[in-house]
């Protein structure tokens, strides 16, 4: 017996004085409130109603009863509305501060139908770090090697004018013995401001023979995009990035970099849920490409 149920039709009948139109109230058939009273009665080995007139009325014992059973009825309510809220917990998230708006928004429509309700927060690479140490978000997208990450993004290097060959060579960037020659710098943004990234770049640029100012790490993701749409200084950046800011892309010939994605969480459920059910959502958010997708996508392309 779902003594829960039986109780609301106790109540209802009890409120209405009539098993019709409590079981109406109650949003069931009066058969079904008949049923359920009688085997609570049956449980507590007492009747509740008294239907020997045509009225029903409370027979003592379901007037001692009444008070309990409206508690119970009230709590069940109660449980049922904080399990929904419970449910419906934000999960906070740091992501790319990269990542396009529509994309994010695409994401988080994404997760709301899988009954999951994202809160994104944009952030850089080491804050994001920051922000899951301190618990300020309960999950984030963290910046880790290729090697470790479900989720990876090519990296090229992007100008106003289209290259000439297939892939860039860093020596061709070396600059001629003419003083006037400008430098074409490399600049690194924010993003790939990390030592997996910054590093094998640096030590490959100097290998080149460029020169240390060549390959420099720009304020911000506007500033170096703005500087390779006015000079001939080339941004370090995925293909969907150039896309968005009308450059040419082209792949380094070496080293190749990839930036590599993964979840960092608290709560082991809201990181399988991430890396499962929101792995292509999450991965069009990153621009990337990636073979390690356990889950399916809940949305189309954006």
């Amino acid at each position: 017996m779902d003594i829960v149920a039986a109780c609301r039709a106790f109540v209802a009948v009890s409120g209405h004085g009539s098993f019709t139109s409590g079981a109406a109230a109650a949003g069931i058939p009066q058969s079904v409130a008949s049923r359920r009273i009688a085997a609570l009665e049956e449980h507590f080995g007492s009747r509740l109603f008294d239907r020997t007139s045509r009225a029903v009325r409370l027979t003592p014992f379901g007037r001692d009863m009444l008070p309990t059973a409206r508690r119970l009825v009230d709590l069940a309510d109660a449980i049922t509305d904080d399990a929904e809220r419970a449910r419906l917990r934000p999960l906070r998230v740091a992501v790319p501060e990269i990542c396009p708006p529509h994309r994010l928004a695409a994401l988080v429509a994404a997760a709301r139908r899988q009954r999951i309700h994202l809160e994104v927060r944009p952030a850089g690479p080491q804050e994001r770090e920051q922000l899951c140490q301190t618990l300020e978000v309960g999950a984030g997208i963290v910046a880790v090697p290729e090697a470790m990450a479900p989720w990876r993004v090519p990296l090229g290097l992007a100008a106003r004018t289209p290259f000439p060959a297939p892939t860039v060579f860093l020596e061709t960037l070396r600059s001629g013995r003419a003083r006037s020659q400008a430098r074409r710098r490399i600049l690194i943004q924010p993003e790939d401001d990390v030592a997996h990234l910054r590093d094998p770049l640096t030590r490959a640029g100097q290998s080149a023979g460029l020169a240390p100012a060549q390959v420099s790490i720009a304020p911000s993701l506007v500033d170096a995009a703005a500087a390779a749409l006015v000079s001939p200084d080339l941004l370090l950046c995925s293909r969907q990035q150039a896309e968005d800011f009308t450059l040419h892309w082209c792949p380094l010939a070496g080293p190749q970099l990839l930036r590599g994605y993964d979840v960092a969480a608290g709560v082991p459920e809201d990181l399988a849920r991430l890396r499962t059910l929101l792995y292509a959502d999450v991965a069009r958010c990153l621009g990337a490409t990636g073979d390690g997708a356990t889950g399916a996508s809940s949305t189309g392309d954006a």
